[in-house]
């Protein structure tokens, strides 16, 4: 493991969007599943979890997905942003988080398609088309349910939603947003073509699949400005994990010319293997550097030994960490004092805040 001398761009303090960074590092968003199941409401136990990764110095906190509306929740425990009472508690967060000098904002999601109608109140899930997702539900252990196909006007309520919830997540004291538009999502499931079999304007080729993620972004950039928005996306989904694109360069340009279009400034793609080498001879951050020349934040496996050498190369802006955060609240202390990090361990890790 590099001492921090050798890490100079990765412990680096860095102006990003509307935020100014302790350093580059960033802990990505993990689905948790402590809030409380009725009300979506966080409690304590969050608070502190947060409050530890902001006292050891993460530059850029991006919580677990919270959801935008009870429909678009798809398993148990999940918190939410759309009722006073989860903005109150989610303002305890935010507050410990900046009392130790530390940014962070909020995920906000919609899971579409890949949800029941026992978490969604009763109604059926709501999807780009009426397809069903193959498989069962992680945590719940059901198959999913055969989602409803959204009207031009559920498309406009929803829009309208994660507009709402990007407001609400401000007046929690949130920095920002982070839009989920990966892991097959509902934003996804209208990017793709197996779960969009649309023939209006949010249907066809890609270029008029990516209609509906456009409006999202321009929906939220415009109650919270570009600086304070990401988005995430990415080929592989919950339900198809190992799903790729046929033609990931055009697919590439496809997503980046939308990104310009509406206006976003920051992306963070998501992937199981940062330094997974595709087309080329180069990764998909290498690709997507072709092309995007704003911020680009990082993911994959990533350790500050690879993290620094993509940030010095410029591939990425910023590195986000995922597991290692879980098993350690003091992650950035122990890489510093070149202690070796706790290994990770779902059995333990993921079951309990730590």
């Amino acid at each position: 493991m590099k001492s921090k001398t050798t890490l100079d761009k990765f412990f680096e303090p860095v102006e990003i969007g509307a935020w100014q960074l302790k350093n580059r590092v960033v802990m990505a968003p993990m689905t948790r599943c402590f809030a409380d199941d009725e009300t979506g409401v966080v409690g304590d136990d969050i608070v502190a979890y947060y409050r530890k990764r902001a006292a050891d110095g993460i530059g850029l906190i991006i919580t677990e997905g919270t959801i935008i509306s009870p429909r678009g929740k798809g398993y148990s425990g999940v918190p939410g942003l759309y009722t006073k009472e989860q903005i109150n508690a989610w303002r305890k967060v935010t507050d410990a988080v900046h009392q130790e000098g530390g940014k962070i904002i909020a995920q906000i999601w919609h899971v579409g398609r890949l949800s029941h109608h026992e978490l969604t109140g009763g109604l059926p899930p709501q999807s780009a088309s009426a397809i069903r997702a193959e498989g069962i539900m992680p945590r719940y252990r059901k198959p999913y349910d055969l989602p409803q196909e959204m009207s031009k006007i559920e498309i406009k309520e929803v829009i309208s939603e994660y507009a709402q919830a990007a407001k609400n997540a401000i007046e929690a004291g949130f920095d920002g947003v982070e839009i989920h538009g990966a892991g097959g999502y509902l934003i996804d499931q209208f990017n793709s073509d197996f779960s969009n079999q649309r023939s209006d304007e949010y249907g066809g080729n890609l270029k008029q699949r990516l209609t509906f993620m456009k409006e999202v972004l321009r929906a939220v950039i415009e109650v919270v400005g570009a600086n304070r928005v990401v988005i995430r996306f990415s080929e592989g989904k919950i339900d198809q994990p190992h799903y790729r694109w046929e033609d990931l360069e055009a697919t590439i340009r496809d997503f980046v010319e939308a990104f310009h279009e509406s206006g976003v400034e920051m992306i963070h793609f998501s992937t199981l293997d940062f330094s997974e080498v595709r087309e080329d001879g180069k990764t998909i951050f290498q690709l997507l550097r072709k092309y995007w020349s704003k911020v680009i934040i990082g993911v994959g496996g990533l350790n500050p030994t690879k993290a620094e050498e993509a940030l010095i190369a410029g591939t990425i802006d910023l590195a986000a960490i995922g597991r290692p955060l879980l098993a350690n609240p003091d992650y950035l202390s122990r890489i510093k004092n070149d202690i070796s990090p706790i290994s990770y361990d779902s059995t333990k890790h993921l079951l309990k805040l730590y």
